[in-house]
């Protein structure tokens, strides 16, 4: 007799668990999976911004080193920049010792052409060679007149130029001639401003001081010497960029600015201006 009551060809069946996600479960995957694509949308656009905004800001690092260099250096070799400058813009402006202006225009250069209305007769001067390009960019922000008798006392000349980075993907350099490549290549503007140096006290050659002994005279005749040396053999170059430079003319909101200091007196050719560098050498 079997003493469990159970019927000994009886088999035990035992049923068979079901297991699956509860509707809970699958609501809270589903806000976690939403969450981390809205934070990835979300962070994606500033990310691809701020990898942008640090490529054009190394592509200024780089041009305006070569910028600076071809301007101190009074260089006239670099015909690589043609591929570069689209255009140079100089709006010049005559005034008067009161401050009054007398006459204004604008001299205007491209690859193919030139208007120059700063003297007469005008020279035919398009941006096909680094000569061109170097000499104007040189242009001072002030060109004072020697004699202050004539109606005009000064002139001032304010520098744009249009260039295609010459640093960069190497898709949109030259000989690229595709017009929609170049139509999206990072183009930004400069503006060149050459003045001489101007940072000292002037105190320093005051000689209508009160109460000045015979040797205090001396020496600020002596500081006005120097003055006139500095006034003549060193200069400030200040480049500024504004990028991206957009078809219609406009700029974004990059903004960079290089200053430099040039030893060595500067000549002009027209309406071409360099720098001819000082050179020293070691006294024993």
């Amino acid at each position: 007799m079997n003493p469990l009551g159970r019927s000994p060809t009886a088999k035990n069946v035992r049923g068979r668990r079901q297991a699956a996600f509860t509707m809970v479960e699958i609501a809270l995957s589903l806000a976690i999976i939403g969450f981390a694509l809205v934070a990835i949308v979300g962070v994606l656009p500033l990310g691809l911004q701020v990898q942008r905004e640090n490529r054009e800001e190394t592509v200024i690092l780089q041009d305006a080193q070569v910028w600076l260099s071809a301007i101190r250096a009074g260089a006239r070799g670099y015909d690589d920049l043609t591929n570069a400058v689209e255009t140079i813009t100089v709006h010049w402006a005559d005034w008067s010792m009161n401050g009054t202006l007398l006459g204004q225009g604008r001299d205007l250069y491209t690859r193919t052409n030139s208007d120059i209305t700063s003297i007469s007769p005008p020279p035919f001067l398009p941006l096909t060679n680094g000569y061109t390009i170097v000499g104007v960019l040189s242009t001072p922000r002030y060109v004072y007149l020697p004699n202050v008798f004539q109606p005009v006392a000064f002139r001032s000349n304010y520098v744009v130029a249009h260039v295609r980075a010459f640093s960069g993907s190497a898709v949109e350099k030259f000989p690229q001639r595709d017009p929609a490549v170049e139509e999206l290549a990072f183009r930004y503007r400069m503006v060149s401003e050459v003045m001489p140096y101007t940072h000292w006290d002037t105190n320093w050659i005051a000689f209508d001081a009160t109460g000045l002994s015979p040797a205090e005279m001396v020496q600020r005749s002596n500081y006005w010497w120097v003055t006139r040396n500095l006034h003549v053999n060193l200069h400030e170059v200040r480049l500024l960029f504004t990028w991206p430079l957009r078809p219609n003319g406009q700029t974004g909101n990059g903004r960079m600015v290089f200053r430099g200091a040039v030893s060595g007196v500067r000549s002009n050719a027209g309406p071409l201006n360099f720098f001819h560098p000082g050179t020293f050498a070691r006294y024993p």
